[in-house]
């Protein structure tokens, strides 16, 4: 048996976040109803069953959307996702030109979605939320 020793540096290259999807995006409006329709700054790269979580700083209103968790049900525009939380009645979106900005991001590896239960079904592995690296290295 062969002991090989430490991994060298240049071979345990340190995680680069914009080469993974997906990833953050800043948001610029928030539709408030029966679900949730959040429109980012540009397009974003969410698939539908993306569990997403949204940071609204205190300035841009919508408080209790902070933290909230919610999963893609819709993607009506390329910037655009309709998330599956109920913000009825909830305090309105504002802009704000504070140096924090709202921001939606994907949580990732959350191990849900279709897997292959019975040997003899066809369905692939989906684990919406992962990360793919797309890293040119």
């Amino acid at each position: 048996m062969a002991i090989t020793g430490p991994i060298a540096l240049y071979n345990n290259l340190p995680i680069n976040a914009q080469y993974y999807q997906p990833s953050q995006f800043f948001i610029s409006g928030i539709t408030l109803g029966s679900t949730t329709t959040v429109t980012t700054t540009v397009n974003h790269n969410y698939v539908l069953g993306q569990l997403c979580r949204l940071i609204i700083p205190q300035q841009f209103g919508c408080r209790q959307l902070n933290e909230q968790e919610g999963y893609v049900i819709n993607i009506p525009a390329a910037n655009e996702v309709v998330l599956n939380i109920n913000s009825s009645g909830f305090d309105s979106f504002v802009s704000s030109s504070a140096t924090t900005k709202p921001q939606i991001l994907a949580i990732g590896d959350i191990n849900s979605g279709q897997i292959n239960a019975d040997v003899l079904s066809s369905n692939l592995t989906y684990v919406p939320g992962s990360f793919i690296n797309i890293s040119p290295l």
